[in-house]
């Protein structure tokens, strides 16, 4: 496993929190998060080039509320976060930069590390990087076509998208999506629906035959290296226990990537992947999305660079729905700046005494996140000029984040 980062302070509050409800993708409603003893969360992680943008941090600070969520309703929780540090994107920035591969990502996992630290997330339980579980990749992708679920093409080795009945699982069962949607998004998203030879356009790759001028490994299936939606069925199954209690990530993700994972999975195990699928929004700035492609993206570090207050930048995400799609821009970073400036007044010389807010923000924060109804009861305690306690302060760091102390 890659080293996370330090783990920020966490008051114990008094009492315990609701379970948390959350957005189901699969189902399209509102359902309880309910784990069985432990929580269990993976949250797709980065590929490690251009880390970290606000649009990763979105995706992130939601899951990290969802955790602080767990902990106060009392619950251990085991979170999962991969790295794809081996990719067709990242080989492709590092042979448009002239940067070896391996540099490049240690160079983007160590700033993201960084980012991450300085917003105040809780590191994973397991930060995992795919190139850390090459061999156990391999072996499933052999398992599958052992089964049946997958066939060779040339040195490449696909999945059966749209095959077996015998699994807790169907093309379709977590996106909802009609065919062509997925036959467009395929293409969009990394996967090669115009490559002759396949079973059905759909069927995504568990397996790279060996390329020039590309990394490879020696395994079971010969010289290559993994697909990209294999490598979180993998580590979601050796690192946590099945079905999840969530999968998470951003809502471009849905297809192909977790539909395809929650299918390799069943295909690998016969159980479900997770018992719901969360998705968070997704961040535009200066009218487009936030993305790499288009280049339209506000670093973190660089914020943080220029002198901006980490908890300021969080603030300023947390102020949005995560569900939502919305636009960073430098009027909501100033609003943040002026929400800290006048928490921290409040906050200085904080009394004895239980908090008026504990309750209330359990109370927004397990319906679905409501981290912007959440930092609406803050200010109207701050507005009202109602004195602040320190019970109050722990309330906001341990739920929101926020170190007010």
């Amino acid at each position: 496993m890659v080293k996370s980062w330090n783990r920020p302070q966490v008051p114990r509050l008094v009492g315990r929190g609701p379970i948390p409800r959350l957005h189901d993708t699969s189902s399209g409603g509102l359902r309880e998060a309910a784990p069985a003893d432990r929580a269990t969360l993976y949250v797709c992680g980065i590929t490690p080039y251009d880390a970290t943008h606000i649009g990763h941090a979105a995706t992130y600070l939601a899951y990290d509320t969802l955790v602080r969520l767990w902990l106060d309703a009392g619950y251990p929780v085991d979170y999962v976060q991969n790295i794809t540090d081996v990719d067709d994107p990242l080989l492709q920035r590092a042979r448009d930069t002239g940067v070896d591969w391996r540099e490049l990502a240690d160079s983007q996992i160590d700033l993201f590390r960084g980012d991450m630290m300085a917003l105040g997330m809780l590191p994973p339980t397991h930060y995992v990087a795919v190139t850390d579980v090459i061999g156990g990749i391999a072996d499933a992708t052999q398992a599958l076509l052992d089964s049946g679920f997958a066939y060779r093409l040339g040195d490449d080795v696909y999945f059966e998208a749209a095959t077996p009945d015998a699994q807790p699982w169907h093309l379709g069962q977590e996106s909802g999506l009609p065919r062509d949607e997925m036959l467009r998004l395929s293409a969009e998203r990394g996967g090669d629906p115009e490559t002759p030879g396949k079973h059905d356009p759909l069927d995504p790759v568990l397996w790279r035959g060996e390329r020039a001028g590309e990394p490879s490994w020696p395994s079971v299936l010969g010289p290559g290296r993994p697909g990209w939606h294999i490598e979180c069925s993998v580590i979601a199954q050796r690192y946590l226990t099945l079905p999840l209690t969530v999968n998470g990530g951003g809502r471009d993700l849905v297809f192909p990537h977790h539909e395809f994972t929650a299918g390799h999975t069943a295909a690998l195990t016969g159980t479900d992947h997770a018992l719901l699928f969360s998705h968070a929004g997704l961040v535009s700035y200066r009218g487009e999305k936030m993305s790499k492609s288009l280049g339209n993206l506000v670093f973190v570090s660089e914020l943080v660079a220029s002198g901006v207050d980490p908890r300021a930048i969080r603030l300023a995400i947390l102020a949005q729905h995560y569900r939502s799609d919305w636009e960073w821009t430098d009027a909501l970073l100033a609003t943040a700046n002026q929400r800290l400036a006048a928490w921290q007044r409040w906050a200085h010389g904080a009394g004895t005494g239980d908090s008026t807010l504990r309750e209330q923000l359990r109370t927004e924060l397990a319906d679905d996140l409501g981290t912007p109804a959440a930092i609406a009861r803050v200010d109207e305690s701050v507005a009202a000029g109602i004195p602040s306690t320190a019970a109050d302060l722990d309330a906001i760091q341990s739920l929101l984040g926020i170190d007010l102390h």
